[in-house]
């Protein structure tokens, strides 16, 4: 496995869930003065090293590919937040488009794109809060490793840390994304 591609810091749990709350406290600071629904977007990366190389590139990929998708649907959108920091990268962009539809884009987005498995493109709306898959009908996001619900394989800690980074790398290679050097 590329050293090099997840070498980063180590961060513990309560600097993860720390950056959550800061999240969410940046999107509701949104709301007031954009009053549009807005994707938060991380990176799936799993272990104690969550800032690297590759999760930075996978960031910067799915803006891409959003902005892509957006585009083409003759959607306004912009990036509000852009961060990166020991949590991980990650990025809030504010979309003029019902929530509904953004959800429906953004499952496409993770769902046919070839590092779509790697992105958490999260929805929210103003009014009515988070939007989940399973709110449009969707089947949960599967397991990298053995294509069981991910939700699960993560709750049990069915695989190492290794077999999802190996797995990732796979994902990342394949997709043929100038990682390297």
């Amino acid at each position: 496995m590329g050293d090099d591609l997840f070498a980063g810091p180590t961060v513990d749990l309560e600097t993860v869930l720390a950056a959550r709350e800061a999240r969410v406290a940046r999107r509701l600071e949104l709301f007031p003065t954009r009053r549009r629904p807005v994707v938060s977007l991380t990176v799936v990366m799993p272990g104690p090293v969550k800032d690297n190389r590759a999760a930075r590139l996978l960031r910067d990929v799915a803006l891409d590919a959003l902005a892509e998708r957006l585009g083409r649907l003759n959607v306004a959108a912009e990036i509000a937040h852009l961060g990166n920091g020991p949590a991980g990268p990650e990025a809030l962009v504010s979309v003029d488009l019902d929530a509904s539809t953004l959800k429906r884009e953004t499952v496409a987005l993770e769902d046919g794109h070839p590092l779509g498995r790697l992105w958490d493109l999260d929805v929210i709306d103003p009014i009515a809060g988070g939007l989940s898959r399973r709110d449009l009908g969707h089947p949960p996001r599967r397991c990298l490793v053995c294509g069981e619900p991910a939700h699960a394989c993560a709750r049990s800690r069915a695989h190492s840390t290794e077999d999802l980074l190996a797995k990732i790398e796979e994902k990342i290679d394949a997709s043929r994304l100038a990682l390297r050097p």
